[in-house]
């Protein structure tokens, strides 16, 4: 059984933070052996990113606060707000807006092994 709390994640590593625009509380890891990422993410408000995530599958549960999400393939612009989910099943290019700050449970597969950032696109690279 793994139990974790977000004040051992952080004194841990496993929180990242980019002050006033998001923060990454990596709850369980490629090393966990569970074959998934958890994580427990804040954008601030005002924020919006654009990313595609070209080698992992990410779904999303929005629990606090309000944001949209915006398929750049096609245009279409969905309001999220508590209780919504998203997920990136075809790898989807997307923009994502909060518009007060917002807090989301996520889940990536494969698992993220935890020193990851975004490339160019928007995408996290196999490690």
């Amino acid at each position: 059984m793994i139990v974790r709390n977000l004040n051992e994640l952080k004194a841990s590593g496993g929180y990242q933070e980019k002050v006033g625009v998001w923060t990454s509380a990596r709850y369980l890891m490629k090393a966990d052996g569970v074959g998934f990422t958890l994580t427990q993410t804040t954008i601030c408000a005002g924020s919006e990113f654009t990313m595609e995530y070209k080698n992992h599958i990410e779904a999303n549960l929005v629990i606090e606060g309000a944001g949209e999400v915006t398929d750049k393939a096609t245009g279409a612009v969905h309001s999220i707000k508590p209780g919504a989910m998203y997920t990136l099943d075809k790898h989807d290019r997307h923009s994502i807006k909060a518009l007060t700050d917002m807090r989301l449970v996520c889940i990536f597969t494969p698992a993220l092994v935890g020193t990851e950032t975004h490339d160019e696109h928007g995408s996290y690279p196999l490690l």
